[in-house]
């Protein structure tokens, strides 16, 4: 449970119909398995420790009593572990029949929760049998219980010492209804919702149960374990597939093989669900007696939890091929539009933009004469400057020329180099030495030029930094940091590249996509420094650090706020065959220190449009004072052992 993950299971045991004892004896196997595997919170099927299909049997008291009896040999198996069991069984109180899950941990049923839903029907006519779940809860006398025992839907169960854990239980058909339980339980603070189900099979139905369960989670904000029957269940008009969900606020963790009983874990993120649901001002969460909920708490020994769930060391980028070109389109789009609708409100039919056959500038490039097209606007109005300076080598002067020529813009080529040395002249400034002065010149005339050329054409100049740069502020302030609208402003550097390359297989143009791929294949740098043998001598990432890793804390750090250990060990996971411990720590280090230190660049950006959920706008994503103090990330840092 430590940093907020917490092992859960859904589980479908083998059963067979109107035997207690048997089903029981598979429950408790199947519990046995998840204690093993240090799981904390188990969900079971819909009635499975009768079966779900037994129809008119449900009426017989003998069937019944043998559910009640196993109930409580397996509440009393569980005396000696911490894991959190959900059940399902038939429960007869007075002359009514509920379809109920028992929720029992420690050798205690600390309650049971009645279905609110009774579907009616053809193949699911549970009104025959059993009645609506009471709101109220009461407090029953059951046989083989000698404390009294908590009963009604409005119960949640909160863990005493983890903070936040609170687990809200409906039943099937509850989550198919137009106002599920869930969405109550979660305004009342519940962050895990546990669905215990016995869905038939039919064609097609797999994809719907999948995507309403994804589209709960995502709408509660919340972990979602939907446990189902399976094999074992009458076969008589129905097959249970025995499909198994764990979901998390949208995303599916494990989903089961389907007509096989199997048992899935997954860890689900409950830091992760209480920071969004900080950030989403509109979930209003109550406390659960204010909402008229009665918490019943529960105790766990804190431990740590082994992760198994799949950390994407590309947030940022969608792994799935089709995704990412949907999202790649999607993006393209975005920024043009964007750029479109400043070149209409200005009035402005031009745009200047410094190309210097680098990633960043290519792709700002490509959406200009995107958003050029859409506005109905002649690409040769886009001025593309290219100025050569002491670090530019013939490969990104040539790819620049090449990519301009393709795109129909209009070529401009301006060497800066005597402009620099009478700059360096000015102010006293060696040639020799090549520090940040040395650099940030080269960048600012740079600037100047771009500026002065837009009052020349009476045109808007676009920016071509990415959000990576931004984040570690890694572009001269006034220089390459500064221009009148910034397209790639919300793109992170791992994300420009797949954005290049979906235009290059996208374009129908051989000569285009050959230039895109070579542009994709030079590595990333300013070209600040006089080159070496006419190659590139400064790699950004030989300075700063890896893209791939920062990227990666960048979307931990601004999306959900995790603490500098949390994401330490998801990048240890994530790049595990990658990059060793010490390499991540220490990049991870140099992000925090860079990350606050360079807001003031940040705190005065130009406009651009936002495409993802992390950006780093001042006046909307990231409003974070300028000289905030690094101290206490840095301190969590240090207190980590490598």
């Amino acid at each position: 449970m430590k940093q907020g993950y917490i092992k859960v299971a859904a589980v479908t045991p083998d059963i067979k119909v109107a035997d207690c004892y048997y089903n029981r004896c598979s429950i408790q196997k199947e519990i046995d398995k998840c204690i093993e595997a240090k799981v904390k919170i188990a969900v079971f099927p819909e009635l499975c420790i009768t079966g779900y299909t037994c129809g008119d049997l449900f009426l017989q008291d003998t069937l019944l009593n043998s559910a009640i009896k196993e109930l409580a040999l397996l509440v009393d198996a569980s005396k000696n572990s911490d894991i959190l069991c959900i059940v399902g069984l038939p429960f007869a109180v007075s002359a009514r029949l509920y379809n109920v899950a028992a929720v029992f941990q420690k050798g205690r049923l600390l309650g049971l929760v009645p279905k609110t839903h009774i579907p009616n029907y053809s193949e699911f006519y549970e009104m025959r049998h059993f009645e609506k779940g009471m709101k109220e809860v009461s407090e029953l006398t059951i046989e083989g219980f000698d404390y009294p025992v908590l009963f009604g839907t409005d119960m949640l169960f909160e863990c005493e010492n983890v903070k936040d854990l609170i687990i809200g239980v409906e039943i099937c058909e509850d989550v198919w209804a137009p106002a599920p339980p869930s969405g109550s339980q979660a305004l009342a603070g519940a962050l895990i919702i546990a669905n215990i189900s016995a869905s038939d099979e039919t064609t097609g139905k797999d994809k719907y149960r999948r995507d309403l369960i994804k589209n709960q989670s995502a709408r509660l904000v919340a972990g979602y374990i939907y446990a189902d029957a399976g094999e074992g269940e009458s076969s008589t008009d129905l097959v249970f597939a025995g499909h198994n969900i764990i979901a998390e606020n949208g995303i599916c963790l494990a989903e089961s093989e389907r007509f096989k009983n199997s048992c899935i874990i997954s860890e689900i993120d409950t830091g992760r669900l209480v920071g969004e649901r900080r950030r989403i001002r509109s979930f209003d969460v109550v406390l659960p007696q204010k909402a008229g909920y009665r918490t019943v708490k529960f105790k766990y020994e804190i431990e740590d939890t082994t992760l198994t769930r799949h950390i994407d060391p590309a947030p940022f980028v969608p792994g799935i091929k089709s995704d990412r070109d949907r999202r790649c389109n999607e993006i393209l789009n975005i920024q043009a539009m964007g750029l479109k609708k400043r070149l209409v409100h200005t009035g402005l039919k031009s745009a200047v933009i410094g190309i210097s056959g680098g990633l960043d500038s290519t792709l700002a490039l490509l959406v200009t004469a995107k958003a050029f097209d859409y506005a109905g606007i002649p690409r040769e109005n886009i001025y593309a400057v290219t100025m050569p300076c002491f670090g530019t080598t013939d490969r990104t002067y040539n790819n620049a020329a090449a990519l301009i020529k393709c795109l129909g813009a209009t070529f401009k080529e301006i060497d800066i180099k005597d402009a620099v040395r009478l700059h360096f002249e000015n102010i006293g400034h060696d040639e020799s030495n090549h520090d940040v002065t040395y650099e940030n010149s080269q960048a600012r005339e740079r600037t100047q030029i771009l500026m002065d050329i837009a009052n020349v054409q009476n045109a808007l100049v676009v920016g071509t930094g990415d959000m990576s740069e931004l984040a570690l502020g890694w572009a001269t302030y006034n220089g390459d940091h500064m221009s009148m609208y910034g397209v790639n402003s919300s793109v992170p550097k791992t994300l420009v590249r797949y954005l290049v390359l979906y235009y290059a297989e996208t374009s129908g143009d051989a000569q285009l996509k050959d230039v895109l791929m070579d542009v994709l294949d030079t590595p990333v740098s300013p070209e600040l420094l006089p080159a070496v043998g006419g190659k590139i001598a400064q790699k950004t990432e030989d300075i700063v650090g890896p893209y791939e890793l920062h990227d990666f804390f960048l979307y931990y750090v601004t999306r959900f706020g995790f603490t500098p250990s949390k994401i330490y060990r998801l990048a240890k996971l994530a790049f595990a065959d990658v990059y060793d411990n010490e390499t991540i720590y220490k990049w991870l280090n140099v992000f925090y220190k860079r990350f606050f230190a360079q807001q003031f660049k940040r705190s005065c950006l130009p406009d651009g449009p936002k495409v993802g959920s992390v950006a780093l706008s001042p006046r909307g994503d990231l409003r974070m004072p300028s000289d905030a103090s690094v101290s206490l990330w840095l301190k969590e840092l240090q207190d980590i052992i490598v």
